[in-house]
């Protein structure tokens, strides 16, 4: 009987260390971009792949399939990583309002990922996207990139009436509170439609003009800039709880932190870019005094107004916890 129990013992032993084994193995990671590779929003998360990739392993691994229209349309991104087509996904809250409409509320932050870590805002942004996009957020890029206003022709005030301009969800609210006629298109539409006339301008941020090619049917930037860029590294929830254990998660929050700290090279790059773009032929318009007041108001009067409109249970909150 002994002898029994003992070989019952060594088999449930055995047993526990095959799970083990399996919990800790190497785990791959299918993960899309939103935007093209090697341009702006995409060129800091394939540093973080690179350095997973190098340094995970044995844990971790990300199989970077590509990025913007190549694999996908980014508007559908959201849903791919909702159902796990996808694991990970480089993405922006306005690609996926469909989803979460309070994702939008992200360009608003005006704070730092370290502060909202400690004011509990990390925790509220995870509830959302827990709930409504089935998905972990795991990093946050861009704080210090702004947007800005972009033409084929001049203004000399706060005022976009009988211009049409291509928007996603970020400049909506604020481009009609100008006055605009807003046009949605996605990203790899928008050189035409400027070719073309069938828009007078759009919104992007200082960043990345140049690696689409927009320099060559742009004409003016608008300043000051205005918002923050928000693209969030996500996790589909499932893979974040049921694929990944306490270890690999972890390191996976290491190398989340680490893709933020890149923010830090903002400025400089900022700068270079606005260089670039008036090398390229693109003048800069400028609001002073009372119109730059007026123009940043009615950014954020026009973006939280449609934050609380969508969500009056959420929006509150992220106010709180954005806003400085």
């Amino acid at each position: 009987m002994g002898r029994v129990f003992t070989r019952l013992g060594l088999a449930a032993a055995l047993v526990g260390l095959a799970v083990s084994a399996a919990t800790a193995g190497e785990v791959t990671l299918k993960a899309v971009s939103a935007f093209n590779e090697g341009t702006a929003f995409s060129r800091n998360f394939e540093r973080f792949v690179k350095k997973v990739n190098d340094e995970g392993k044995g844990l971790v691994q990300i199989n970077y399939v590509g990025g913007g229209g190549k694999v996908m349309n980014p508007f559908e991104l959201g849903n791919a990583l909702r159902s796990g087509v996808v694991d990970m996904a480089n993405d922006t809250g306005a690609f996926y309002t469909n989803l979460a409409p309070e994702a939008d509320a992200l360009k608003l932050c005006e704070v730092s990922s370290q502060t909202l870590r400690k004011n509990g805002g990390w925790e509220l942004v995870n509830e959302l996207h827990n709930k409504k996009l089935n998905g972990y957020y795991l990093a946050r890029q861009g704080i210090g990139v702004p947007f800005h206003l972009y033409l084929t022709k001049p203004i000399s005030k706060p005022d976009l009436t009988g211009f049409k301009i291509r928007i996603t969800p970020v400049y909506q609210a604020f481009f009609e509170k100008l006055g605009a006629t807003v046009v949605r298109t996605a990203p790899g539409e928008v050189y035409t439609a400027l070719e073309r006339g069938t828009v007078d301008g759009y919104g992007w941020p200082i960043q990345g003009v140049l690696d689409l090619g927009w320099q060559e049917v742009t004409k003016y930037r608008v300043d000051p800039g205005f918002y923050n860029v928000d693209v969030g590294v996500l996790v589909n929830l499932d893979t974040w709880n049921g694929k990944l254990d306490d270890a690999q998660r972890a390191f996976l929050v290491k190398m989340g932190l680490w893709l933020e700290s890149l923010d830090e090279e903002a400025p400089a790059i900022n700068e270079a870019e606005s260089q670039k773009q008036q090398a390229a032929g693109i003048q800069t318009i400028t609001f002073t005094g009372d119109d730059r007041s007026a123009y940043l108001k009615a950014a954020y009067e026009a973006g939280w107004a449609k934050i609380m409109a969508v969500s009056p249970e959420y929006g509150p909150k992220l106010k709180q916890v954005f806003t400085k």
